[in-house]
């Protein structure tokens, strides 16, 4: 009898395991081959409302990703808690390739500001590439007696506290950098933080605040207006909006020389086949006419790079803003 029912118990054993094998197991998913990808429609998420910069690239994106994989790119507006709802949801995705995320660079400022962030920014997504990049410009009002970046700082040095700064937000890329000219430079400022940079701008053009620190895709028309006048320019390369305005390393503040980015990210786990398909996709998007005349018109720089140049981009870039961050003593919860 136990002849007979070791080779039972072996006929029941394997069916259990191919039962196991072939059922749905929750937070699990079936491996998609890289040919066979996408073969149903892609979330994209966008951490912040619609109708701003990242939504409307996000959209470009989409629609060209659409027409050249004849699948349905949906782009989802999951905004708030300064971009963490949505990079949480998507963190918290299947990692198959079927949800990306369009994130910015204050994604590496975030760990170091807030304590009880809902991910790990490193472990818990996938980079894909880089979109584009953007920068800061030091904006006065064309009616300014402030001439120059020197003059600005020769003025903050007579009169310490007494001159204003605006930000685009507390935290953000516009304060972080600010706070670095500041100690660089032994001068004293105060930081008036705002909700955006469309405020801020308006209460630069109404000179409420002696310098505006803003991003170029909000500056440039005013800019190209001559309704403001450009002092300095951060990151590593001057920008045809203000062609004759310095780069803050010109102008003796080293270690801001990293420009802003938007980029793509999938959940940690999207196998890696996926995640090249999709950043070569992103990089043939970026060389299209119409992305490169939306570029233009944010006055962005057109990005590209592989998931592992992004890698790379993120483990240098995310140090450098902590530090800046634990020198101005800041967190934000």
């Amino acid at each position: 009898m136990t002849g007979t029912f070791l080779p039972q118990r072996r006929a029941i054993l394997a069916s259990l395991a191919a039962l196991v094998a072939t059922t749905a197991i929750p937070g699990a998913y079936a491996a998609e081959s890289v040919d066979a990808y996408p073969s149903k429609p892609i979330r994209l998420i966008v951490p912040y409302p619609a109708g701003g910069g990242t939504d409307m690239m996000a959209r470009l994106v989409a629609n060209h990703m659409s027409q050249q994989w004849k699948q349905t790119v949906v782009v989802e507006n999951v905004a708030g808690a300064a971009g963490q709802l949505g990079l949480n949801t998507a963190a918290r995705a299947a990692p198959d390739g079927y949800t990306i995320a369009l994130g910015i660079s204050s994604f590496l400022q975030a760990p170091y500001l807030y304590r009880n962030l809902p991910y790990d920014v490193h472990k818990d997504f996938a980079p894909i590439s880089v979109l584009a990049f953007s920068t800061n410009l030091w904006l006065v009002p064309a009616g300014s007696p402030i001439q120059s970046f020197q003059q600005l700082v020769d003025e903050a040095r007579k009169n310490p506290g007494k001159l204003s700064y605006g930000s685009y937000g507390a935290g953000t890329s516009a304060h972080l950098h600010m706070e670095r000219v500041k100690r660089a430079l032994g001068i004293d400022m105060t930081h008036v933080p705002y909700k955006g940079a469309a405020p801020l701008l308006n209460d630069t053009l109404g000179g409420h605040v002696n310098v505006g620190v803003v991003d170029v895709t909000t500056a440039t028309p005013h800019v190209t207006s001559g309704k403001v006048r450009v002092l300095a320019v951060d990151g590593a390369r001057r920008v045809p909006t203000a062609k004759d305005a310095p780069l803050l390393s010109e102008v003796g503040v080293e270690g801001v020389g990293s420009n802003g980015w938007f980029a793509f990210l999938a959940p940690a786990g999207t196998p890696q086949p996926i995640v090249d398909k999709l950043s070569t996709e992103i990089n043939r998007i970026i060389r299209t006419p119409e992305m490169q005349e939306a570029f233009q018109g944010l006055s962005l720089m057109p990005g590209g790079t592989t998931s592992q140049e992004m890698a790379a981009r993120m483990q240098k870039e995310g140090p450098m803003w902590g530090q800046m961050i634990r020198d101005i003593n800041l967190t934000l919860d």
